[in-house]
């Protein structure tokens, strides 16, 4: 079993209990804060026998006192047979007010120690402390295989909103989770009696003074030891009982205990603290805060937590649960001639293989399916295709993680084996594991069909292009019909559109749509209610399941919904919009797209787009309320007829939101070319603004993208930095298509 299995069913197993005990610890963990604010603390350097000497004189009756963990003195006694108990001042031995123990009720503590089942629930609150050191053990290998290592443990959190508050909530607590496991096992032992704590016998205390008649006790402040003990190490200091003359007095230390003879104040006995005992007062202190009431507040706000995990945890099992692979019409193994293999982290890649499936059954093979761990070939394979996801930094998928060492020792067939790849562009590792396998299936010697193909944020154009180019390869019919998983839409109502090329072959707009009429609930359910410059939008265009992507050049908090759409060649989404005349309507929803949003920030940034790739890019200076230096770049063909957003790049210059900007246009006269060629124009201003920190957005094809990342090495190249090496800093991020 992986850790990701074991973290997953140690938590749904265990959580529900973990989330008691983490919120009645939260609960608890207010009771030493508490007793901080009910009384001073006593002098730390003041003796014990000063302190007995005040409190003779101030608490007749006096039989016991206490140096509290907050550092409060409470002394015990009677008058006459009522029992009583108050806070003194030490300075002084003034009585403060009476001593109540905590106010919490005691239920609370039974349901965080037993569960309210006695010894049945310390037994059963001890097993879920472990399985929260084992749960705290697993997070943090997921969360360093996650997040691509130690080094990159405080970057950008990317995925669901479950996911992220799952991630980001266990960088904050999860050391302090698993220490407050740790600790509660090393005090559920105790209790248990598993470890004993106490020496086991107390030692035979005989006075020096036994049937000697008519002496004198001596003082408290007079005895030795007291007069040498400091009040900051006592814990318990008895008083000898008036009525037995043999008694005597007896004092714990954080040291350990020691019985005093009351007549001539000779130590009669010691015993150190024991190994164990030591150990359980730091995990007493760990646990629950006592006499460190700053360290009772964090452990307040960690045991709350417990139900952001809970609650996270839960949301992303059932999403993982409604991706679960749900292969239909698979054929038998070993009957089968093509064979497709999958490695997927959270599921979406297995709609694809669903989809890859069904096209090849269609043209009469017969198809078997299965995940990339069981790979091989049979006597009856004719072709195999791996369809493989990238986690993390580079990494497999966790069910897959032993898949590529499988592969290494197998011997090769003359059987071809086809990897297609999904990941997304804004993570440094981009399909690096589907990369690593075609290496190692080339260097074994398997032969390919199709060069590897990479496909960007389940991109269904880039999976139909390949299944195109799979058609041809194979010679026969093949029509990849990948429907995704469409979350729900909202209807937006076009109120603007500004028209571009409208005589050519490739006409443009800037669509600008209202904000939905409906309220804030329904947005939210719609994926609307918060989006920024740079996500995504779904549309759905009517007769098609399959939602196209478009970059957004506007935030929620514009009031509107802004797009650049440019025709393509049978595009059946992009007619649709660009038939769109003011009060026609379109079906969205919003994708988040984190890896390309832009921070809050004063470092520079350089905005590099080419044709509609400026959208998202004008967006991020259309809210650059905060005039942070932003230095656009421009490639188009044509200014008299593709310079979108350019009379407003002109306004947002004149406000201060644009700091510079540099345009090319590639199809006129002295246009400058490329936006690669203005920027090696520009390579000593680049190099200065990249030494300074500056963060890169790029946008546009992917060809342009390319080019554009060469320019940029070759500019980088003197201050011994790559493009690379910024992603992996996350101040570059692409958008492409």
């Amino acid at each position: 079993m992986g850790w990701k299995a074991i973290h997953r069913w140690l938590g749904l197993t265990a959580g529900t209990l973990a989330l008691v005990l983490g919120l009645s610890g939260a609960l608890l963990a207010f009771d030493p804060v508490q007793q901080s604010w009910q009384a001073p603390a006593a002098p730390g350097d003041l003796s014990v026998a000063t302190l007995v000497e005040r409190v003779a004189r101030t608490v007749p009756g006096a039989e016991e006192i206490r140096h509290l963990p907050s550092g409060a003195i409470v002394v015990f006694g009677f008058v006459g047979d009522q029992a009583q108990a108050h806070y003194v001042d030490a300075a002084d031995g003034k009585v403060l007010g009476a001593w109540e123990p905590s106010a919490l009720p005691r239920w609370v503590k039974n349901l965080h120690r037993s569960l309210l089942l006695g010894d049945a629930g310390r037994w059963g609150a001890a097993g879920i402390a472990l399985a929260m050191a084992l749960i705290c053990v697993s997070a943090l290998v997921l969360l360093l295989r996650r997040m691509g290592g130690w080094r990159r443990l405080a970057a950008r959190v990317r995925g669901s909103l479950a996911q992220r508050i799952h991630v980001v909530a266990g960088r904050v607590v999860l050391a302090v989770l698993c220490l407050t496991s740790l600790t509660a096992l090393t005090m559920s032992a105790s209790t248990l009696g598993l470890v004993a704590l106490d020496p086991g016998t107390e030692p035979d205390v005989i006075s020096v003074t036994t049937g000697q008649t008519a002496l004198q006790a001596l003082p408290g402040a007079q005895l030795p030891m007291l007069q040498s003990l400091a009040v900051r190490d006592l814990r318990k200091l008895n008083f000898p009982d008036a009525a037995d003359p043999q008694d005597t007095w007896t004092v714990a230390t954080r040291q350990g205990e020691g019985w005093i003879d009351r007549y001539s104040g000779q130590t009669l006995a010691w015993q150190d603290l024991t190994l164990a005992q030591r150990l359980y007062d730091w995990a007493l202190v760990l646990h629950t805060g006592e006499g460190a009431w700053p360290w009772a507040v964090v452990l307040a706000f960690v045991g709350a937590s417990v139900l952001l995990f809970w609650w996270s945890g839960v949301a992303m099992w059932w999403q993982a649960r409604r991706q679960a692979p749900h292969i239909t019409g698979n054929s038998p193994l070993a009957h089968a001639d093509v064979l497709i293999f999958v490695a997927s982290e959270g599921g979406s890649t297995w709609g694809f293989a669903q989809a890859l499936q069904d096209a090849l059954a269609q043209g009469g093979h017969r198809v078997h399916t299965s995940a990339l761990e069981h790979f091989q070939t049979t006597p009856a394979t004719r072709q195999v295709f791996v369809l493989a996801a990238t986690y993390g930094e580079g990494q497999a998928p966790a069910h897959a993680s032993d898949a590529l060492q499988h592969i290494a020792k197998l011997t090769a067939s003359p059987v071809p084996v086809t990897v297609l790849g999904f990941g997304d562009r804004q993570y440094p590792a981009f399909c690096a594991f589907a990369e690593a396998l075609e290496t190692t299936l080339r260097a074994q010697g398997w032969p390919a069909l199709l060069p590897l193909e990479c496909i960007h944020q389940q991109s269904g154009q880039q999976f139909a292009r390949w299944g195109d180019a799979l058609a041809r390869a194979l010679g026969e019919p093949l029509v990849l019909d990948y429907v995704p998983r469409v979350p729900p839409t909202t209807a937006l109502t076009l109120v603007a559109r500004q028209n571009y090329r409208e005589h050519s072959d490739e006409p443009t707009a800037i669509l600008r749509f209202a904000w939905p009429a409906q309220g804030g609930g329904a947005l939210r359910g719609h994926g609307l209610a918060h989006f920024a410059a740079g996500d995504l939008v779904g549309i759905v265009a009517p007769g098609s399941a399959v939602p196209r992507f478009y970059s957004l050049a506007s935030g929620w908090k514009d009031g509107f919904l802004e797009i650049c759409v440019r025709l393509l060649p049978g595009g059946l989404c992009s007619t649709h919009l660009l038939g769109l005349q003011r009060g026609g309507s379109i079906a969205a929803f919003i994708r988040p797209n984190p890896g390309f949003a832009l921070p809050r920030t004063r470092r520079p940034v350089l905005l590099i787009g080419a044709g509609t790739g400026v959208a998202p890019l004008a967006g991020f200076i259309r809210r650059n309320d905060r005039h942070t230096p932003m230095h656009l770049y421009f490639g188009g063909r044509d200014p008299a007829q593709d310079f979108y957003f350019g009379t407003e790049i002109g306004q947002w210059l004149g406000e201060g939101r644009l700091a510079s900007v540099q345009t090319v246009f590639s199809r006129i006269p002295e246009g400058g070319g490329y936006v690669q060629d203005a920027l090696r124009r520009d390579a000593e201003r680049l190099r200065a603004l990249l030494a300074q920190g500056a963060l890169v957005r790029v946008c546009g094809s992917r060809a342009m993208a390319k080019g554009v990342a060469e320019a940029l090495d070759a500019i980088l190249a003197p201050l011994k930095l790559s493009v690379a090496q910024l992603k992996a800093k996350e101040r570059y991020a692409e958008d492409v298509f």
